[in-house]
């Protein structure tokens, strides 16, 4: 049975992801880009110095840094560890260069969001900030395209309850946390009805759940104190290990650049026939890169929306940091210690498997050492992206029906956390590649729609 519904979700994942939703995203990234005037490189050094000076007579419930990690949360998680892992072995070295090809027009598109997040975003009854795609559909685009606002929040909830936000998250704690303590699954217990699985999931599984049912209780204000304090700690953690492998094995560098450069252009010539086509290489980068930094998902802006800020602009600089830290930095650190160690081309290797093979073999530490760090960022990270995603699932289904359901929304998110572990991988993966793409499609409907809008703005702002 399992095998068959496997059959049926890559169908639909590879209709989700045909070449006319890639092409959407990335022309719209691409459009933004031009009519920015390369504004994500030209202002970048700028938008890193927001990232760092708050505004404190802004209107909102967070500082801009603290919706800035409350958005990283989400996005800094598996897809940094896992799931560039899982495109280089699904279309080879060359998925890294489509990966950064996606991020780097990402980034305007990140701008964009966060720009029409404070632009159009309301305040409720109790003082909350409320924002993100479904209100800059429904205000700025008009009150006849409120069904399109309407289908992005149902899609967001889905996106939080069945794909990024639990089953990815926490099927790779569960991975690496197995792969730590117990790689030969040596101690088991069976659960009726569902199978065998080591006792080191099932026991990660329940304090998962509980830790995470102690966090969502104290809504956006204690997500953005626990993310403020965990994301930056973790990412430069992560980022001293990788960047020491990089070190270590710097001779294999320019190598590895060639393979990722030519793979892009030419999979067969570097996978030796195991990759089929550029199209291949190009679907698992995009698609992975998109599960990580999330532009033009229409995601982080549900969290800019609560930044203390005056200024749209200034906010969308923030915001566009995001995809720059999580994927030219972070993305291209793991891409690139995978490629150059050969983990890629390991075989029975799958997911988390695959970064531990090269934080293993490329760092002049005992496995278990690079194991643990490796575990314990990735649970760091996938533990944040859940907070983050719960936080914008709630929004989504605020928007929908108010706040009625999200005592029962909230017990489903922590019930799907704590079955994410016994979820297969490829599976997984599938159901979230498939809401990703969903989710993204009504959002960038907008951003196209409210480009004028947002150039507008940007030449207001730097004018003055």
């Amino acid at each position: 049975m399992w095998h068959e519904i496997g059959q049926i979700l890559d169908k639909i994942d590879s209709f989700v992801w045909e070449p006319p939703l890639m092409a959407l995203i990335l022309l719209g990234g691409i459009m933004l880009t031009v009519r920015l005037n390369l504004l994500q490189i030209i202002r970048l050094p700028l938008a890193l110095k927001f990232m760092f000076k708050n505004e404190d007579d802004g209107h909102g419930e967070v500082t801009s840094f603290a919706a800035l990690c409350t958005a990283l949360s989400a996005t800094i998680g598996t897809g940094n560890i896992v799931g560039v892992a899982t495109a280089i072995c699904a279309g080879g070295p060359g998925a890294l260069f489509w990966m950064e090809i996606a991020a780097f027009f990402g980034m305007a598109t990140k701008y964009s969001e966060g720009l029409l997040a404070i632009k159009y975003r309301t305040v409720d009854s109790e003082g909350h900030a409320l924002g993100g795609p479904f209100y800059y559909i429904e205000r700025g685009m008009g009150q006849k395209w409120k069904w399109l606002a309407n289908l992005f929040a149902f899609l967001g909830v889905c996106v939080g309850l069945l794909g990024i936000g639990t089953f990815a998250q926490v099927n790779g704690i569960s991975s690496a946390v197995q792969n730590y303590f117990d790689p030969q699954e040596l101690h088991t217990v069976v659960i009726p009805g569902i199978g065998e699985y080591t006792i080191a999931v099932v026991i990660a599984s329940v304090i998962l759940s509980i830790c995470v049912a102690l966090v969502l209780i104290g809504g956006i204000k204690r997500i953005a104190a626990v993310s403020e304090k965990i994301v930056p700690f973790m990412a430069v953690l992560y980022l001293v290990f990788t960047v020491l492998l990089l070190i270590c094995n710097i001779t294999k560098i320019p190598s590895a650049i060639v393979l990722v450069v030519k793979g892009a252009f030419d999979p067969r010539a570097v996978t030796g026939g195991a990759v089929g086509s550029i199209i291949v290489a190009m679907q698992s980068g995009i698609a992975r890169g998109i599960f990580s930094n999330e532009a033009g998902l229409g995601s982080a802006p549900i969290a800019a929306a609560a930044a203390r800020t005056k200024s749209p602009v200034r906010q969308g600089l923030v915001s566009m940091t995001g995809t720059f830290i999580d994927t030219i930095i972070i993305c291209t650190m793991t891409g690139m210690s995978i490629i150059l160690t050969g983990a890629w081309q390991v075989k029975g290797l799958e997911g988390v498997e695959v970064t531990t093979y090269a934080f293993n073999n490329g760092l002049p530490l005992p496995h278990a050492v690079s194991s643990f760090a490796l575990m314990l960022c990735l649970v760091f990270f996938a533990f944040t992206t859940i907070l983050g995603w719960d936080y914008y699932s709630e929004r989504c289904l605020e928007y929908l029906s108010g706040t009625k359901l999200l005592l029962a929304f909230r017990i489903l998110y922590i019930i799907a956390v704590f079955i994410g572990p016994y979820m297969t991988v490829d599976a997984v993966w599938t159901v979230s590649d498939i809401f990703n793409g969903l989710m993204a499609l009504p959002n960038m409907i907008a951003i196209f729609a409210l480009s004028g809008v947002i150039v507008s703005e940007t030449k207001k702002y730097f004018k003055k």
